[in-house]
C-alpha cells in the first residue's frame, strides 16, 4: 500500500501546484490520474496551445507550463499513479482514507484533494458488438507501455494528434502498424500527418482512410478487425491489438458516489478553505463550484494554496500552523 499525507486526484496544473503548496508545509503528496501522463487537459488535448493568463508569463504554451510545474515540485519528491482511475474510497476509524484504483492500487492518505479538472476523462469508444469482451484482451484505449506492442500487429484508429503520434512511434516498435481513419484528412498537426503519409508511402505502415470499424473477432483474445470503406467494401485485418483513439469525454466518474454535494457535475465547496461537505476531502480547480466561480488555472492555484493551509491540521494534528515575521536589514521576512 502506498502511504502519503495527501492524495491528489488529478495531475493537471492545479493538482501539480498543490504539491508545491503542500511541500512548503512539509506534507507529502501522491497523485493519481486516469491519463497515462501528467498535465491533464493541457498535455492530452492542447499541448501547443498558448496560454495568456498565467502571472509572469505574457504567453506560455500549455506543455511548457506543465513542464515548469514539474520542475517546481521536484524538491518535494511527489509520487504518481498514472493511467489508473480512483474507483473506491474507504474511510478509516482514525478519519483517514484508503483509495483503490481501477488497477487495484491502494493508497492510504490523511487528506484527499480532488483536482480533476472537468472530471475523470474516459475514452470515447467505438460502437462495436462485443467490445467489452475484448477490453484488456487486445483492445486498449491508451498506450501506457509501448513495449507491450513490441513485435506485435497493431491497429490504431483515429485522426487526431494521439493517433498520429502513436502511429509514428509504434512504427519502430510493432511488427506491423495499421492506421484507420474515417476521413481522408487528419485533425492533428500537419507535420505529424505528413510523417504518417511518408511512412505509408515507404511501406512502413498500412494506412486505411475513409473507412470505419465495423466488427471485431477473436477467440479469448482479439484476432481480427473488420472495416468498411465508402464503397461498402469490407476490409479484414489480422491483429493482436486495436487501439481506438477517438478522444476523451470528461465525466465525474466514481467520485459522484462518495457522498459529496454535487451541482451540475461540479463539487460544492466552502470558499474559506475549499473543503467539501465530507471531512478531510477538498476540491480545487475546475471540478469545484461556488458563487462567482471562475474556471481559470490561476484561480485553481489560489484555491490550492488556501486548501493546503487548512489540510495541515489533519496531517499534523499536534502542531499549529503559524508564521512569524521578522525584520532583516529593514526588510520583512518569514
Amino acid at each position: 500500500m502506498i502511504t502519503t499525507d495527501i492524495c491528489i486526484i488529478g495531475a493537471g496544473p492545479v493538482g501539480l501546484f498543490t504539491v508545491f503548496e503542500a511541500g512548503l508545509l512539509k506534507m507529502r503528496c501522491h497523485l493519481v490520474d486516469a491519463l497515462p501522463q501528467v498535465g491533464g487537459q493541457l498535455s492530452e488535448i492542447y499541448p501547443q496551445k498558448p496560454i495568456y493568463d498565467i502571472p509572469g508569463y505574457p504567453e506560455v504554451k500549455a506543455q511548457e507550463l506543465v513542464d515548469n510545474l514539474m520542475k517546481q515540485i521536484e524538491p518535494f519528491d511527489p509520487t504518481f499513479t498514472l493511467g489508473e482511475r480512483v474507483d473506491h474510497l474507504t474511510k478509516q476509524d482514525d478519519g483517514s482514507f484508503v483509495l483503490t484504483t481501477s488497477d487495484k492500487t491502494k493508497i492510504h492518505a490523511q487528506v484527499i484533494v480532488i483536482a480533476g479538472g472537468l472530471g475523470c476523462f474516459e475514452p470515447r469508444k467505438p460502437v462495436l458488438e462485443n467490445l467489452e469482451n475484448f477490453e484488456g484482451k487486445g483492445i486498449t484505449y491508451m498506450v501506457k507501455d509501448p513495449e507491450q506492442f513490441r513485435d506485435k500487429k497493431v491497429i490504431l484508429a483515429g485522426g487526431g494528434d494521439s493517433a498520429l503520434d502513436w502511429t509514428i512511434f509504434l512504427a519502430d516498435v510493432a511488427e506491423k502498424v495499421t492506421l484507420v481513419h474515417r476521413n481522408e484528412t487528419f485533425r492533428g498537426a500537419p507535420d505529424s500527418a505528413a510523417k504518417v503519409f511518408d511512412l505509408a508511402n515507404n511501406g512502413k505502415i498500412d494506412l486505411i482512410l475513409s473507412s470505419n470499424l465495423t466488427k471485431i473477432s477473436g477467440n479469448g483474445h482479439l484476432q481480427s478487425v473488420t472495416m468498411k470503406n465508402k464503397a461498402k467494401e469490407e476490409i479484414i485485418v489480422d491483429t493482436d491489438y486495436l487501439i481506438p483513439l477517438f478522444g476523451l469525454s470528461p465525466k465525474l466518474g466514481p467520485i459522484a458516489d462518495w457522498g459529496l454535494n454535487i451541482d451540475k457535475n461540479a463539487i460544492e465547496v466552502d470558499t474559506t478553505d475549499y473543503s467539501t461537505n465530507v471531512d478531510r476531502i477538498y476540491a480545487v480547480g475546475d471540478i469545484n463550484t461556488y458563487e462567482n466561480k471562475l474556471k481559470l488555472i490561476l484561480c485553481g492555484f489560489h484555491e490550492a494554496a488556501l486548501m493546503c493551509h487548512s489540510a495541515f491540521k489533519y496531517v499534523y494534528p499536534d502542531q499549529k500552523l503559524s508564521f512569524k515575521y521578522t525584520t532583516v536589514n529593514g526588510v520583512n521576512a518569514f
